[in-house]
């Protein structure tokens, strides 16, 4: 299945069951995609979440039927997806400016359309990237569960994350246990397979060079066998970051015609700390498959 349809079938899926409980993981699998991935990847292409659009579609469809039907308000509310009248009114003023007894009686609410996806002429930018197979290695980490990928919120998560082991020591302790001579830098390992309902784990660390440890601090996670994509990212961190990961999104996967979207791990590699300097170059790495 190609890109473009893909998520025409998730945002048409996710239209038809708007006043259910939504499933995330069904709406991805109409793209043949991993939760994770959609979620991301659709962040990217649209400015705005799933959920924010799955919200703004919600309340958009409410203040229709509070208009032209003669429904109670609560009956609405549960119809959309809230639990009680008042969490239906502070959302629904928070976004239409106005209260749901006030649109009944006819006054301006907004209008949030439905998505169509569209093939438009893009790109013609260049990506320095490379197809590398790599056997089963370990890294040595240390994890934290970060917010899902819902705007900036992960990516403000994973932030806080480097700082806090920059500033107690963890980094400096960590590289005691590195092997830099493969992967030349300290990896954020994203765990993307592990997506539960709340976020999934980020981790920061490096290939294990076999020293015994000397406490708990970090653990030691084998990574099977991948195919890696891997893209040279060039600039100030992160928002080199993000234009390099909306790039691979938008260009590198849907215009593929051998690889896809792996549904496994990500790495990122940081040759050294000094993220703020404009010329910065790290490798993304994201395990993919031959389609």
């Amino acid at each position: 299945m190609d890109w473009i349809s893909g998520i025409q079938k998730a945002i048409n899926y996710t239209e038809e069951h708007l006043c259910d409980e939504i499933d995330y993981e069904a709406i991805a699998r109409q793209a043949a995609s991993s939760s994770f991935h959609f979620q991301r990847v659709f962040s990217m292409i649209c400015g705005f979440t799933l959920g924010d659009y799955i919200r703004m579609r919600r309340l958009s469809l409410a203040a229709e039927a509070l208009r032209h039907t003669d429904d109670k308000i609560i009956n609405i509310a549960l119809d959309y997806g809230y639990e009680s009248p008042e969490s239906f009114t502070r959302a629904f003023t928070r976004f239409h400016g106005i209260t749901p007894t006030q649109a009944r009686h006819g006054e301006k609410v907004r209008s949030f359309s439905r998505l169509s996806v569209k093939l438009t002429l893009d790109g013609g930018n260049f990506m320095d990237y490379k197809i590398e197979k790599k056997d089963a290695f370990k890294i040595i980490c240390k994890k934290k569960h970060v917010n899902k990928p819902q705007g900036d919120t992960a990516t403000s998560d994973i932030s806080a994350f480097w700082a806090e082991m920059g500033s107690d020591g963890s980094i400096d302790r960590l590289c005691k246990y590195a092997d830099f001579s493969d992967l030349h830098g300290i990896l954020g390992i994203c765990f993307s397979e592990s997506l539960d309902s709340s976020g999934f784990p980020y981790g920061i660390g490096a290939v294990y060079n076999g020293t015994p440890l000397e406490n708990d601090e970090f653990e030691i996670i084998d990574i099977p066998a991948y195919t890696f994509a891997s893209f040279t990212c060039k600039g100030k961190m992160p928002d080199a970051f993000k234009e390099t990961y909306k790039k691979i999104c938008t260009e590198f996967f849907p215009q593929s015609m051998s690889y896809e979207y792996g549904n496994g791990i990500e790495i990122e590699v940081y040759p050294s700390a000094d993220v703020s300097n404009p010329n910065y170059s790290c490798e993304i790495m994201i395990a993919v498959n031959e389609k």
